[in-house]
């Protein structure tokens, strides 16, 4: 079979204004960059204001293999399967980080059959959001810098400065460091350190921002710092929230693709679900559900990380409700689940299997507790066996569970007929969608009721660092937030050994962040860290291009 870019190069993608007009916008409504991608204007928000919403669908996953499970390409093959049946829709998806792509985990544009293109410029710079979202934060991490420089009239103390600067790669090197030395002129000594991109809360906060002067708002609203006398220092204190505003001021437009049987993406912003709330922009999917009468979106990584957090975050602030949630469950991710090592995870093995389908009764049940009608979409995989098919077949129907099997990656829109069926059907059925918790509850019964109810944890330990954090918080009257837990995406448990169905385990939360800004609290749990680092062999090893430009070994 050709590899997923051969196959995106070989695409017949149309003009992107003829997308555009598909979808009812207007030529004064599109920006585009190049032929086959644009972004889309303010204007066309006003115009549709009054415009009934279509459909949301949220396609999440049981705990995956360090792979990935192809929830990104179950995505958009439903959305090419909405079209074959007959439906109107349109697909929301983040964008990818250039991490992942030179990493291991690969790209964000789908694969197989079911890709948004075009790949290459997706999973490249695309139209340099990542980078205007790296530019805003490193300058807030500027002119904090200066201010000490320049006389620190502010007393911020260097000892508690909360920001840190990113970068949109995987480079552990950076994850503590020192900046400042080589004398005076160079500035104040201080400890500093590197997340990635798609963690800071910059990049957050364009996902959840409702417009440019919300924008505005939510950047000034970054907790930046201490003083000496312990008053918080905000963005907005150091001057800085209107410059990185203007920085952001097209990035805040959604992006306009397509997929390669040319049904209409929009793609925009690009948290991690395991460190970050790991959705695409409020403002790309309230677009969408003008724009559509179905709106398929995603949410990063299993259950109990993106579709909790596009739950109790995303659909809190932008007030969604969404009318079915697809749950994408493999084949080789239940045996890894049931204990076998990912290498093994293509040889039959029904015992394994039977093992693993703990996990998947475990996520179906967290996306009940929402309200929400649940389809098990079953993504077929070529080592998977007709048993082993027949097995997860077998339990979805015990379990009363509506399921589809998915060969969208093999044969696109066709191979998600039935999937897209039984999405429909899911979408009829009466939905009571509700959050988990109470923003009102006391932070740690927010995240006690986030590690029990979703995880199935029995108890939660808090480090000295997180009680303190915990209480500062309080005493800033910012306690009344939502949870974003950051935590391992191959474990329920905050352990990514503990693999299935873990029970009688504690969840131990080593930090609390405050993301004024954004409007939630960060919980970091275990040993996840805001900066990866890449593999023994990362993925850029077998990534070039030739003389004419064509590139190679992008998937």
């Amino acid at each position: 079979m050709k590899t997923d870019i051969e196959i995106a190069q070989a695409a017949s993608m149309l003009p992107i204004h003829e997308i555009a007009d598909r979808l009812g916008i207007l030529p004064e409504e599109l920006e585009p960059y190049g032929r086959y991608k644009a972004k889309l204007s303010e204007s066309v928000y006003a115009r549709l204001a009054d415009r009934p919403d279509g459909r949301l669908v949220l396609v999440t996953a049981i705990n995956p293999t360090p792979a990935g499970e192809g929830k990104t390409t179950t995505t958009v093959g439903l959305g090419q399967a909405m079209k074959k049946i007959g439906k109107n829709a349109i697909i929301a998806l983040r964008e990818p980080s250039l991490g992942p792509v030179f990493g291991i985990k690969g790209g964000a544009a789908g694969g197989g059959y079911s890709q948004v293109v075009p790949m290459e410029d997706i999973n490249l710079h695309f139209t340099g959001d990542m980078h205007a979202i790296t530019a805003a934060n490193n300058l807030l991490c500027a002119v904090l810098d200066n201010h000490l420089q320049q006389g620190n009239d502010l007393g911020v103390d260097p000892r508690r400065i909360l920001v840190r600067r990113c970068m949109d790669m995987n480079d552990r090197a950076l994850r503590s460091v020192v900046v400042g030395l080589g004398g005076k002129v160079n500035g104040v000594p201080r400890e500093d350190g590197f997340m990635i991109t798609v963690a800071s809360e910059v990049m957050a906060i364009l996902c959840l921002a409702a417009n440019l002067t919300d924008l505005k708002k939510r950047l000034g609203d970054i907790l930046v710092a201490y003083t000496y006398s312990n008053t918080p220092v905000y963005a907005r204190d150091l001057r800085v929230n209107g410059a990185m505003a203007a920085l952001l001021k097209d990035a805040l437009k959604p992006n306009l693709v397509q997929t390669l049987e040319n049904t209409p993406a929009l793609m925009h912003g690009g948290p991690f679900a395991n460190i970050a709330h790991g959705c695409n922009s409020v403002r790309a999917t309230r677009l969408a559900l003008k724009l559509a009468d179905y709106t398929i979106t995603e949410a990063g990584f299993g259950s109990d990380l993106g579709a909790e957090k596009f739950m109790d975050i995303k659909c809190r602030y932008a007030g969604l409700s969404p009318s079915a949630v697809v749950l994408v469950a493999t084949v080789r991710a239940l045996k890894y689940n049931g204990g076998v090592p990912k290498a093994e995870t293509g040889v039959p093995n029904p015992d394994a299997l039977k093992r693993g389908l703990v996990n998947l009764a475990a996520h179906v049940e967290n996306m009940q507790k929402f309200g929400v009608p649940v389809v098990v979409a079953i993504n077929r995989f070529a080592a998977d066996s007709d048993e082993e098919l027949a097995i997860l077949a077998d339990y979805c129907k015990q379990a009363g569970c509506r399921f589809a099997l998915s060969e969208v990656f093999a044969k696109g829109g066709e191979g998600g007929m039935e999937l897209a069926r039984a999405v429909v059907e899911a979408c009829e059925d009466p939905s009571d969608f509700h959050p988990l918790y109470d923003t009102a509850l006391p932070i740690k019964e927010k995240i006690e009721a986030i590690a029990s109810r979703i995880y199935g944890a029995a108890a939660v330990s808090y480090s000295a660092a997180a009680e303190k954090m915990i209480r500062e918080i309080e005493a800033l009257g910012k306690a009344d937030l939502p949870i974003c837990v950051a935590k391992t995406q191959y474990s329920l448990s905050d352990d990514p050994a503990k693999l299935g169905r873990p029970q009688g385990f504690t969840v131990n939360v080593k930090e609390i962040r405050l993301s004024a800004g954004a409007g939630f609290i960060v919980a970091l749990t275990g040993d996840i860290m805001t900066m990866p680092g890449l593999p023994k062999a990362p993925a850029a090893y077998q990534i070039d291009v030739d003389a004419d430009g064509h590139i190679s070994g992008l998937f």
